[in-house]
């Protein structure tokens, strides 16, 4: 590969397809919940509740944490093509980039009315704002405020102030309180009390539970390391590449496993150091084993047996926007009182299997429509909102 075509950005297939195998674990994920809302069969066969709870524990191991991540990561690389895109033809990609922002808050609103507990897309929307500020600084300075971020430096802060003051109490978000009223009014049934509560108290819920679980901090140092792996051009194969991601794999699953045994070590503390320290572990091993994830994932991309094996991915992670938002309307309507009201009587792998079925049928929807079409129909509208005026 020459050098311009090594520093030329552009639409590369590994990163389409690994955006689509994370909203595919998004999705899987999803549906073991039932989006959030949590009515499952009060009774089954042994043999069923077996292989539910492995079903379950299997899932959020697997992709619990980390599908999420894969998605941050990749938004701070979007970021990256679209301002070297921009740079390429004299311009600051900055503000647009900020007015499209406005425009993924209001994807976010969508689909937080047919998602109980508020939606992810929203704390996109505002901690995306740190991309503006740092789009100019160098690539030493984007890793270190990486680093940063994802050492979780609030979580260090509360927890060496309960050292210093015995008394010391963490902020009380009331989470708890504002699920329970989300769940209330999901199961009441009233439709326009359910998409109205969503978007207010579910979305209030959502982001601040972010907040006390860490999440905000961990998404701009994701963000940040996406935006870093862009300007170095780690998703562009290359035999330089393979070897560095080879490393990653190494070392990302050599952490892990302390990683996991220190955080479960350190659950067993007073609450305080699990809301604190724990949650630190519990964001470290989980950043780990994303890490394993997604240098597998390029490694194996290099392989045509593999390409072609996760060929589907690709067109489901060319329309995230649109499977991400689709899908929690397709979940409301198979899961909660609006729709089939099948939650009581479908288990975890139940629902998993659901999910699946959700999943291949977005998948032909994806081939069908981009035989006519560039953009999947939010991916368009996002588009044509972000170069409004131009």
């Amino acid at each position: 590969m020459n050098t311009a075509q090594l520093h030329k950005p552009g639409r590369l297939e590994v990163v389409d397809a690994l955006r689509g195998f994370a909203v595919m674990a998004i999705l899987l994920l999803h549906n073991v919940e039932h989006f959030i809302f949590s009515v499952y069969p009060t009774s089954s066969p042994e043999w069923l509740s077996v292989i539910d709870k492995g079903v379950f524990n299997a899932a959020f191991t697997l992709f619990g944490g980390k599908a999420y991540a894969i998605f941050s990561l990749l938004f701070g690389f979007t970021f990256y093509i679209q301002c070297e895109n921009q740079r390429r033809e004299g311009r600051d990609f900055g503000y647009r980039f900020l007015w499209r922002l406005c425009g993924l808050a209001l994807f976010a609103t969508l689909n937080a009315a047919f998602f109980p507990g508020g939606d992810v897309l929203m704390l996109y929307a505002i901690v995306g704002i740190i991309l503006f500020f740092v789009r100019n600084l160098s690539d030493k300075v984007i890793l270190v405020l990486a680093i940063l971020f994802t050492l979780q430096p609030m979580e260090w802060y509360h927890y060496i102030m309960s050292l210093v003051d015995a008394s010391y109490q963490l902020p009380d978000y009331a989470v708890g309180p504002m699920y329970d009223k989300v769940g209330e009014v999901t199961r009441a049934g009233n439709f326009l009390d359910f998409i109205w509560c969503n978007v207010t108290l579910g979305q209030k819920a959502s982001f601040m539970w972010a907040v006390g679980a860490g999440r905000t901090l961990q998404t701009v140092g994701l963000f940040l390391i996406g935006l870093w792996l862009g300007r170095k051009q780690l998703f562009v194969q290359s035999e330089k590449n393979t070897k560095i991601w080879v490393k990653v794999l190494i070392i990302s699953a050599i952490l892990f496993a302390p990683l996991y045994t220190l955080r479960a070590e350190i659950m067993q503390g007073s609450a305080i150091v699990q809301s604190t320290v724990g949650t630190v572990f519990d964001m470290w091993h989980k950043l780990a084993f994303t890490f394993v994830l997604v240098s597998s994932f390029v490694l194996l991309y290099q392989s045509e047996k593999f390409r072609d094996r996760v060929a589907n991915l690709r067109f489901y992670g060319r329309m995230s926007l649109t499977n991400y938002v689709s899908q929690s309307i397709i979940g409301m309507l198979i899961y909660m009182p609006y729709g089939l009201y099948l939650a009581p009587k479908c288990g975890y792998a139940v629902s998993l299997l659901i999910g699946v079925v959700i999943f291949l049928v977005q998948v032909q929807f994806c081939k069908l429509w981009f035989k006519h079409h560039k953009h999947g129909p939010l991916e368009e509208l996002w588009h044509k909102w972000t170069w409004i005026g131009r």
